[in-house]
This record gives structure tokens, sequence and C-alpha cells, in this order.
């Protein structure tokens, strides 16, 4: 008996299947009739540009006007102001440079509709303002720079006064293009937390000031008396700009500091405005200051209304605070759209 189990286990044993035996025949695969085929990539040609660019130019106007039946006091008026402004940024790595030039000119003309009023047309602002910056990153908010900064005026700036007629008349000119101009270089550390916001602080800085008008320079007492024989004579030799007789240019060695703001408060309200401190080294107590505002207003893609002012003080200038502001309706169109 147990023999016969024997023989039977061996039968079995010879009908196992090997693990590589195919018990169905398999098909041959389609992929090996298929050949490569060289798919051609076209080159794109695509370029980063590390530059940006904005436009802004501006032009508005302001009227009054009453008729000879109004009697409740005033005057006829117009006045217009044109505006360009460009900015360019340059961002590659840690580099970064800027450059934005403001400029802006505008007129005023009281009782415009009467010939015999005797007013004359005078400009009410005359700006020249152009400022270069090349920067490199130390950390995400600090930044060593280099600055270069151009500020003048486009036309003559006059004093006026009035004759035996009550009618207005040029009594002298008080400005003009390169008169003065300034010139600034300044070194330092910038702080820029946001790309609306930025704080310069300008440990080496040289501004340089040139009056080059002749009618605009400083007088000693006997040019002053041939000059204006009609006026009183002045006791002392005069001081324009910071230049004595004589002087066409002078240099100055200053801490300067330069806050910047450009931001949106709404979707339809912007504020841009530059803050400048310039502490000549010499007199620290009695640093040059000036505030340029903006408040923007838009009311449609192109019509805005705008609220400038400006707060200046310089000694070299004039012994106290000079204060300008003006409202206007105008268009803008800027770039990119």
């Amino acid at each position: 008996m147990s023999m016969q189990w024997s023989f039977a286990q061996v039968d079995l044993k010879n009908l196992r299947a090997k693990p590589d035996t195919n018990l169905v025949e398999k098909p041959k695969s389609p992929v090996s009739n298929i050949s490569q085929v060289v798919v051609p990539i076209p080159r794109l040609g695509l370029e980063v540009d590390y530059w940006k660019h904005w436009t802004k130019l501006g032009f508005n106007i302001n009227q009054a006007f009453f008729n000879k039946h109004w009697n409740a006091g005033g005057v006829n008026s117009i006045a217009v102001l044109g505006t360009a402004w460009h900015k360019s940024e340059y961002n590659k790595n840690k580099i970064n440079f800027t450059t934005e030039a403001d400029l802006r000119y505008g007129r005023i003309q009281n009782d415009f509709l009467d010939e015999n009023a005797g007013t004359l047309s005078k400009k009410n602002i005359d700006r020249i303002f152009w400022d270069n910056k090349l920067a490199y990153k130390l950390s995400p908010v600090w930044a060593i720079y280099v600055s270069f900064t151009f500020e003048s005026q486009f036309d003559k700036g006059f004093t006026y006064a009035r004759d035996n007629l009550d009618r207005e008349y040029i009594s002298g000119r008080e400005s003009n293009f390169m008169a003065p101009g300034y010139f600034t270089e300044s070194f330092g550390l910038e702080y820029k937390p946001d790309n609306t916001f930025s704080i310069r602080l300008g440990t080496g800085t040289a501004r340089q000031t040139l009056v080059l008008d002749e009618q605009v320079k400083a007088l000693t007492v006997e040019q002053y008396a041939i000059r204006y024989p009609d006026r009183p004579p002045i006791t002392a030799d005069q001081e324009r700009y910071g230049l004595r007789p004589g002087q066409s240019f002078r240099n100055d060695l200053a801490f300067q500091l330069t806050a910047n703001l450009d931001r949106d408060l709404s979707k339809n309200l912007h504020i841009k405005a530059r803050y400048n401190v310039f502490a000549d080294y010499t007199d620290l107590a009695d640093p040059d200051q000036r505030l340029d505002a903006v408040l923007t207003a838009k009311i449609t893609s192109l019509i805005n209304v705008s609220l400038t002012g400006i707060v200046y003080y310089n000694s070299a200038e004039q012994p106290g605070v000079q204060v300008s502001q003006a409202l206007a309706l105008g268009v803008l169109y800027s770039l990119p759209r």
C-alpha cells in the first residue's frame, strides 16, 4: 500500500508546470513595428526684460468769470498747468537703477478780459527735477546707493510793482534757468521695505549751486545803485542763493535725508510725496528742507482732480518758510495703460 502512494507522488511532480513555462502563446507587440520619429522643437526667442517704465502727461486749467453786473466781488482769471513725469527702473539680482524726471510749468492771468486792468501774466509753478539712483542690495530692505540729482526751472521769475496809474510792471528778475541750478551727488544707505516707500541716508553728500544769469546774481551796494537808481539804496552787499557779489558757483558738503512715498490710498486715490533735508556740515542747526506732495483723485480713466502742495525752507533764499498750494481739474494720461 505504501509503495503505490509513493508512485502517485512521483507522477504528480512530473505534471507540475515550471515557472517560466508559457501556457498561452503571447501575441506579438505592435510596438516593434513603430519607427522613431524626431519632432523639431522651435526656438521661442524669449528674453528677460529687466526694465520697467512709467509715464504720465497732464494738462490742467482753472478759470473764473464775473460779468459787469456781478456785485459780490471777484476777479476774472485763468490758469493753465502742464506736467510731465517719467520713471524707469532696472532690477537684476541685487542691482537696482532708477531714473525719474518731474517737469511742471504753469501760468496765471488775472483780469484777462479787461485790457485796462494793467495786470501781467505770471508763472505760478515752474520746476525741473531729475533724480538718478544706483543701489546694491545688502538685505531685503537695506541697500547701499549713489545718486545724482539736478534741479532748476524753465522760465524767468520776476518781482512786480505798480506805477502811478496802478498798472503792473516788472521791477526786477528773481530767477531763471540755471539761476539757480542745483546739482547734488549723494552716497549712503537706503531703507526700502516695499516698492511704495523708501528713505535715503546720504552721509556723504555734495551740492553745487550755480547762478548763471547776470541779472539774478548778487550785487554790491554800488552795483545796486547803478542798476536801480529809482529804488531806495541798500546798506550792505547782497547775498542771493548763498552766493555773494561776483560769485556764480558754490559747493557744499552735507548730510542728506530723502523720503519718498508713492502709494495708492484707494482704488481711485493716489498720493506721491518727497521730503528732503539737506544739512550743511558747517551749519547743521539750519538745514534746508523741502516737501513736495501731490494727491490725485481719479474721476475717469483720463479726468482727475489734483491737490498739489509745496513747503520749502532755505535761509539762503528767504528767512521764512515758503508755501505753495494748488487745486486743479484736468486730464492725465498714463502709460502703461
